[in-house]
């Protein structure tokens, strides 16, 4: 199985958020260990990257045979999580 691997922004935006909101966030990328590619996970054009929703939330991610790396974890509602993603690819 494979293991999770976090930015440390992510893993600084995740420990800021309440409770309810980080254990959902927690749970979904659990289920991403076990399947990478939900029905709900969309590529991203132009980026070597994933994401998937999880409630109010966005997940950006990347996949390898043994590690999840969570890039980015953002508002739903809000185009910071594309910002950021352009800033880290060009």
């Amino acid at each position: 199985m494979r293991e999770s691997n976090f930015d440390p922004r992510a893993e600084k935006f995740l420990r800021k958020l309440p409770k309810k909101h980080g254990g959902q966030i927690g749970r979904k990328i659990e289920e991403l260990l076990e399947n990478p590619y939900p029905p709900d996970m969309q590529r991203l054009h132009g980026y070597p990257a994933l994401r998937v929703d999880s409630g109010e939330y966005r997940i950006i991610y990347q996949v390898t045979d043994k590690w999840i790396f969570v890039l980015i974890v953002g508002k739903r509602n809000d185009s910071a999580v594309y910002k950021e993603l352009r800033k880290r690819f060009g």
